[in-house]
């Protein structure tokens, strides 16, 4: 209670004497002269965002669109055998995810090809800026660092693999619980990429900003 009234109670600026006081300090101890940004250059920094905006990649034509959405089924064809159980309780998700038996069947065809996938889309895509815009090139890397995370099921599945009791029904949750959030950001990936829009997946989006420039 006290927390949710504290918001209602936020401390005050100070006044504008104290303000331009201490401006006044700065200047002594730095020893230079500390202008504020002019009313014509706010302006002008304003009226540059959207075009930033644009050549960051943010308007993207169909063929950037229809690119991008294919990327996010990289890190779902990689761990769509966490879902084993899933499909197994429910049959529904078997024919919603009929279409792309061929992919998986593709996908798991060599053990190399995850790692060639990999390979690919990071060098030849997220690395290439000048043949591939900026919208593509950054959920390529959302795809990429979604699939890395899977690492860490991959490792707790490996030491630790119940066959029965309180341990295997664990084992059930975590594996579902990573089929439904891939299967949840393939589906969400794609068809905000195919609309034009930019889709910010939960854990994956700033280390991914990171690494596009």
């Amino acid at each position: 209670m006290a927390a949710a009234s504290g918001l209602f109670f936020l401390p005050k600026p100070p006044p504008l004497h104290l303000l331009h006081h201490r401006h006044q300090h700065l200047q002594q101890l730095v020893g230079l002269r500390l202008p504020g940004p002019s009313r014509r250059r706010q302006w002008r920094r304003f009226d540059s965002y959207p075009v930033r905006a644009t050549k960051n990649g943010d308007a993207a034509d169909p063929p950037d669109r229809l690119l991008a959405a294919v990327c996010y089924l990289y890190p779902f064809l990689d761990g769509v055998h966490y879902g084993r159980f899933v499909l197994t309780q429910f049959p529904a998700f078997q024919v919603l995810l009929q279409p792309l038996v061929p992919a998986i069947r593709l996908f798991r065809s060599s053990p190399f090809t995850p790692f060639l996938l990999f390979l690919t889309l990071y060098f030849a895509v997220v690395r290439n800026p000048s043949r591939f815009s900026r919208y593509v090139r950054f959920n390529t890397m959302q795809a990429i660092v979604l699939d890395v995370l899977l690492i860490f099921p991959d490792l707790l599945e490996r030491s630790f693999n119940p066959s029965e009791g309180i341990g295997l029904d664990l084992l059930q949750s975590l594996d579902s619980t990573v089929f439904l959030f891939l299967l949840l950001s393939l589906i969400y990936g794609s068809s905000a990429c195919l609309l034009g829009q930019v889709p910010r997946l939960p854990i994956v989006a700033e280390a991914a900003e990171r690494q596009v420039m």
